[in-house]
């Protein structure tokens, strides 16, 4: 770690009141700069000046691999976090045991892939009040089960998964993780995992259009890679006039040439984060999540996600009566304050770089609320 963490969120400057990064994060200064070098670069066309633009693939496998823990022939890049679970669950054969309540990407994968190809049957798990443990899957294994899925942090509870617990109860079987709510500011033990899927829009602040598929060797080995496109094949150089089976790496999970500025954005990111160190990054928004804990504990209003900090990442549930969620919403609209809402909650979610300004406006926003509700 070369990078202090006051350096880091140095180089961010969102707007104060800005608590949605469990939605997307601002971009900041190293991936704006890195934006604008390569548009620049593209939009040249000096002879032989693409060339940095095709070392991307190679640049932002080996970025993932050093906060993941993969090896970089283990990675692939993905436009974002769904088509990479696309890719791994399309790919399986038996059946996958996930919640219905995860996010619709890991839903929709394994209803479409049994809808598809009839290989794949859904096995949907009941969670403990929205959050799954290794002691709940544990009870509703059986051996027809040959993968399980999960999301390292739920986005609607903000629970965070004891991602060694559950490989503890499951065996063997492929362990898939949709890591987007968590990867970037959770320093989490990705290598007991099969496949990782992620994407940088959210908390890593690379913008849209930036994702990754990480695969084990046992994945790779059970997998099909069923949609694995020109790029994807064991041929040295384009392949013409023959299709040759997909490769023996990650490689064979991609349908085209990826984006190189997306990649670039995503790597500079990834970089960055290293530099600062993803367990620095995680201490001061664990600060963060407990700033936000006190002020609505300040204005008694219910937080339904876990307040224990290994049990959380950055995402701070609030479950106001039915009835004050319109009043809520609105303080905090006519305050400034960006959130989540949905579902009878509200959804707050700050980053490392969220400063006492932003902290003072969420205050003031709760206050209205208190005086318009005659909650205080």
């Amino acid at each position: 770690m070369t990078l202090s963490i006051d350096d880091y969120v140095a180089r961010f400057h969102e707007e104060p009141g800005y608590l949605d990064f469990a939605a997307a994060g601002p971009i900041g200064d190293t991936v704006l700069a890195e934006a604008d070098a390569f548009q620049t670069l593209l939009a040249g066309g000096r002879f032989g000046s693409f060339a940095p633009l095709f070392e991307q693939d190679a640049r932002v496998r080996a970025a993932v691999a050093e906060l993941t823990g993969f090896r970089s022939d283990q990675v692939s890049f993905q436009p974002n976090t769904s088509q990479g679970l696309m890719h791994a669950v399309f790919g399986l054969t038996g059946t996958v045991a996930l919640s219905p309540a995860e996010f619709p990407s890991l839903p929709f994968a394994a209803v479409r892939a049994q809808q598809a190809l009839g290989a794949v049957t859904p096995r949907w798990l009941e969670t403990d009040h929205g959050r799954l443990t290794p002691g709940n899957i544990r009870e509703q294994l059986d051996d027809t089960v040959a993968a399980v899925a999960v999301s390292l942090v739920d986005f609607r509870t903000g629970h965070l998964v004891d991602l060694e617990g559950i490989r503890q109860v499951i065996g063997d079987r492929l362990l898939i993780v949709d890591a987007i709510q968590g990867f970037g500011v959770v320093d989490a033990p990705y290598e007991v995992a099969d496949v990782v899927a992620a994407g940088g829009q959210k908390w890593v602040r690379a913008g849209w259009g930036t994702g990754f598929l990480a695969l084990s060797d046992r994945a790779l080995e059970h997998l099909t890679p069923v949609w694995s496109g020109f790029t994807a094949s064991s041929a040295v150089g384009l392949p013409l006039d023959e299709v040759p089976p997909p490769a023996s790496d990650a490689r064979a999970y991609l349908v085209s040439n990826g984006d190189p500025l997306a990649m670039a954005r995503l790597a500079a990111a990834l970089e960055e984060l290293a530099d600062a160190g993803v367990a620095a990054v995680n201490a001061r928004l664990a600060e963060r999540v407990s700033e936000v804990i006190d002020v609505a504990d300040e204005f008694a209003l219910p937080v339904a996600s876990p307040r224990a900090a290994a049990e959380r990442a950055g995402i701070v549930v609030l479950r106001p009566e039915p009835e004050q969620l319109t009043v809520l919403a609105a303080a905090l609209h006519n305050h400034g304050v960006s959130v989540t809402v949905r579902g009878g909650t509200v959804r707050i979610s700050p980053h490392a770089s969220t400063g006492a300004d932003t902290l003072t406006l969420l205050r003031s926003a709760l206050l209205s609320f208190a005086t318009a509700s005659g909650a205080r």
